[in-house]
């Protein structure tokens, strides 16, 4: 099947205020720092929270994945909050979630409400993971999207790794004799029940989201397509020194009063739309956020004890980092499909080798942190740089908020789906098969990739909804 497009029309816009465009997409990427973070600061409390609240294995898997039942929900209904009041308000929104969250999730008296904050900053998760994305693509010029969009799967990582990282610190400030928190609430916090202070540094970049957000303009492709053309083609002129006129043809208008379900089911956006349920479905079972996780509950099943289990996965954030910012760099010259599609082929030999190890029982020492290391950077450089990237630029500007909300939805669905049911699997068939199920699952993906999802990089969004309609 033929998934080229033609490259002969593109955005050249030389002059612009890059200071406006930079400071915009580092403010919105900042919702994936909240993302990382929340989704990754569990992962050192898995242990203790058992422990005080003795869970079952069951229990453990819905106290890991109660955050993703809140992701569904804000991923759900982001994309008609946003399409109908705009992108900054509910980013606004996401933000506040997301404090409430920390907060609660560091003083609950019961697990039912350590549960109920979870969910609420699930809510948050799920709204940034649409709006966070879709509000940097519509600012950005064709020939740096990419770049720009993979800014936000960057601030993901970083959010991992500040997690990692604080977890990491926490523990060992708890550990320590120079720790003069023994008493009251700061003991609770910061020595006998560390878990909370884990939970309680999130709302320090919280805060600082909260804040930025009021300094950044709307979205000018929301502010041309809701009628206010003057005011967003103004915005779009001052940050990149002309305006396609392609935005502005009623053409690109048409049917934006029926954006329910039936105009995601027309020839052509079938298509977009499969194209984003499968990154999101094929991104989860590649094992990611199970590693995320569960990362330290794995090295433990290693044999590593948990401050060094969490210390390795310190290691493994930062060749996450380190691999995201090649992805980052590359993205716009390589182009989508070759880091797509090589990279997830690294990702199943990777996830192969390590389920030989656990298997073969010497999943022990190194081994298993080096190819973990392996398989994050691989998926670093791959699926996790482009996912939000196309989501965030197969669809049209009067659909972008419902179909990028039913694309995600997908994605935290599976994720549920993966993080619930992963203790109870892994305790019934072995860690082994646990990840030769997720490579199976990669290299069903890699198939549906080649096939399916076309290359985007230098092409402006309309061009790019121009191409769907013409069912290339």
């Amino acid at each position: 099947m033929n998934v080229k497009m033609n490259n002969d029309v593109g955005l050249n816009t030389p002059s612009g205020n890059k200071a406006l465009l930079g400071m915009t997409c580092f403010v919105a990427s900042l919702g994936g720092v909240l993302f990382g973070f929340d989704t990754a600061v569990i992962s050192g409390t898995f242990g203790m929270v058992e422990t005080q609240y003795s869970l079952s294995k069951l229990m453990v898997g819905w106290f890991g994945s109660s955050a993703l039942i809140g992701a569904i929900l804000g991923a759900f209904v982001a994309g008609s909050l946003s399409d109908k009041y705009g992108r900054k308000p509910i980013l606004i929104l996401a933000a506040f979630l997301f404090f409430v969250s920390a907060l609660f999730s560091a003083i609950p008296p019961s697990f039912t409400l350590l549960i109920a904050a979870r969910l609420v900053g699930g809510l948050g998760v799920g709204m940034a993971s649409v709006l966070s994305p879709m509000y940097i693509s519509e600012f950005a010029p064709a020939k740096i999207r990419g770049r720009l969009v993979a800014l936000y799967q960057l601030s993901i990582v970083i959010g991992i790794l500040l997690a990692y990282f604080s977890n990491w610190a926490l523990l060992r400030y708890a550990a320590s004799p120079d720790n003069i928190f023994t008493a009251g609430i700061l003991g609770k916090v910061l020595n006998t029940e560390i878990w909370r202070g884990m939970f309680a540094a999130e709302m320090i970049p919280c805060g600082l989201f909260i804040l930025l957000l009021f300094f950044v303009p709307e979205s000018p492709r929301w502010l041309i397509d809701k009628g206010f053309v003057e005011k967003g083609t103004a915005l779009l002129r001052r940050i990149n020194g002309e305006v396609d006129e392609k935005i502005l043809r009623p053409g690109n208008k048409e049917g934006k009063e029926k954006v329910g379900l039936s105009e995601l089911l027309k020839p052509g956006m079938r298509r977009a739309l499969a194209v984003g349920i499968g990154l999101s479905v094929f991104g989860q079972f590649t094992g990611v956020n199970i590693v995320i996780y569960y990362g330290p509950t794995i090295l433990e099943g290693a044999g590593f004890a948990l401050d060094n289990a969490v210390q390795f996965q310190v290691l493994i954030g930062i060749i996450n980092l380190l691999f995201t910012v090649i992805a980052l760099t590359k993205i716009d010259s390589w182009g989508r499909r070759p880091l797509l599609i090589g990279g997830m082929a690294a990702v199943f030999v990777s996830l192969c080798a390590i389920g030989t190890l656990f298997v073969t029982n010497i999943a022990s020492g190194i081994w298993t942190v080096v190819l973990l290391c392996i398989y994050i950077g691989s998926l670093a450089l791959s699926i996790n740089a482009v996912i939000w990237v196309l989501i965030g630029e197969i669809y049209p500007t009067h659909i972008r908020g419902r179909a990028m909300s039913l694309a995600t939805f997908a994605n935290w669905g599976t994720n549920f789906a993966a993080a619930f049911l992963f203790p109870w699997y892994v305790a019934s068939v072995g860690m082994g098969a646990g990840f030769f199920t997720f490579a199976a699952f990669c290299l069903a993906g890699t198939v549906f990739f080649y096939k399916l999802i076309p290359e985007t990089k230098g092409k402006t969004l309309e061009e790019i909804e121009q191409y769907w309609k013409k069912g290339s």
